[in-house]
């Protein structure tokens, strides 16, 4: 059953974290059978509860999963193998075009923000007890909302968006339930569900968002949860259309009980229109980062949903860090009061570089895929061998199972710094590292 493995503790937390440590390691691969609770209890000589406990544990961390009859077995993707860790290291001299960063050309300087922040601050420092987010800002982050037709709903403060997905999950789901996410998807989201003992079911994706048939399926086979990204999505640049809400707003009203989260990715850096699907079900959460317009260090996210929702994760957060700084806060409210960035600018200077390296890639019979964003995704035959060749070549891309569960493989590109001198010799690599893509889209 383990090959040889075998698990040690006599206390649940220990047998755990052997299991765990051996799953890191490899010793144990996933799809093994794990031991019945029964038949380890008498190996071990402990009580079956103190195996059951451990099994729980591991179950709540992702690392194992159970059907039944059938036993526990080590999860196909556990959360100990981070898809962070699947990327290229850049050589010296190789240009790096795999990061997923904004050009830094196109950030706002936050100097005269903090510096109007911190003196608000001096003359009215905020303390424990006061409000946790800073009123300025949620009026004007509401005001965007009502604009783009998000539904009336409280203002909190996370810290990111990947911080305020994680608390709406935990404020609803329990270890074992399903959530639908995007395939190819967010990376850090596909590491995340796992690590808190939820299942994952892939939504596949075009160029107008996820597939309305897989998001159905989804749903009528128990998915809790649905994750969706409305712009930029990370790493396809797919936009969810007006045509494609209306789709996905019929399925999602077969469920009501979904928890529907929106990650509105492309916030401040695309100036295509939102298309929001929130309100659709009775608990929904919709999300807005200044990451990618006003830069990851902010590491600041807002966030709007229904109201026991946004209760749940207000409560918890109060628990916990409290707060995100409303220094921080405050110098944001003043970026987004003095108009710091251009988003129609700033989209079509990512729109221009993306377009170029499409139109290129084209010219030499590679089909690629960027709607919107800082990527262009790139379906090959062989993702390892296009990445190695492409390294040699001078260029370090992001290998596509970072971001994938079960769609074909792929490469991920990031133009945000690519200049208009780079584009024709990167198609031109990436043409001889992959050859013709295949006529399948990256559905």
């Amino acid at each position: 059953m383990l090959e040889g493995y075998r698990i040690e503790g006599r206390r649940a937390a220990d047998i755990a974290a052997d299991v765990e440590r051996a799953v890191g390691s490899g010793e144990l691969e996933p799809g093994q059978l794990l031991p019945p609770m029964r038949e380890l209890a008498v190996e071990l000589g402990v009580n079956p509860n103190t195996v059951a406990a451990a099994y729980r544990t591991l179950r709540e961390r992702g690392v194992i999963e159970t059907a039944g009859r059938r036993g526990s077995r080590v999860r196909p993707k556990p959360a100990t193998t981070g898809r962070e860790h699947i990327r290229v290291d850049v050589p010296a001299g190789v240009r790096d075009v795999s990061h997923g960063n904004p050009d830094p050309a196109q950030l706002p300087s936050l100097a005269g923000a903090f510096t109007f922040a911190a003196e608000q601050s001096d003359r009215e420092p905020v303390m424990y007890g006061d409000d946790p987010v800073e009123p300025e800002l949620a009026r004007i982050a509401r005001a965007e909302l009502d604009a783009d037709g998000v539904p009336a709903g409280t203002v909190a403060v996370t810290s990111g968006s990947l911080d305020a997905i994680e608390r709406v999950l935990t404020a609803h789901l329990k270890p074992g339930d399903t959530v639908a996410v995007e395939d190819p998807g967010w990376g850090s989201l596909l590491d995340l569900v796992p690590a808190l003992g939820l299942r994952v079911t892939p939504v596949r994706v075009d160029d107008e968002g996820p597939l309305p048939d897989d998001v159905c399926a989804a749903l009528e086979s128990g998915a809790r949860a649905l994750i969706v990204t409305d712009r930029a999505q990370n790493p396809t640049g797919a936009v969810v259309s007006a045509t494609r809400a209306r789709a996905l707003r019929s399925a999602l009203r077969r469920h009501p009980e979904t928890l529907l989260i929106e990650d509105d990715h492309g916030h401040g850096i695309v100036d295509q229109p939102l298309h929001p699907l929130a309100g659709t079900t009775r608990t929904w959460a919709f999300v807005r980062s200044v990451a990618k317009a006003y830069g990851p260090d902010l590491r600041l996210a807002v966030l709007t949903g229904d109201a026991v929702t946004l209760d749940r994760v207000r409560g918890r957060q109060r628990l916990g860090p409290g707060w995100v700084s409303r220094i921080a806060q405050r110098a944001v409210a003043r970026l987004w009061a003095d108009g710091a960035v251009d988003t129609p600018a700033v989209a079509s200077a990512y729109g221009a570089r993306r377009d170029a390296l499409i139109a290129a890639l084209a010219e030499r019979g590679v089909a690629a895929y960027g709607t919107s964003g800082l990527n262009v995704w790139i379906p090959v035959p062989d993702e390892t061998g296009a990445v190695s060749r492409l390294l040699h070549a001078g260029w370090a891309v992001a290998p596509g199972a970072r971001f994938r569960l079960s769609a074909p493989p792929g490469i991920r590109i990031t133009v945000s710094t690519l200049t208009a001198d780079e584009t024709g010799p990167l198609a031109e690599a990436i043409a001889s590292a992959s050859g013709p893509a295949p006529v399948r889209g990256y559905v």
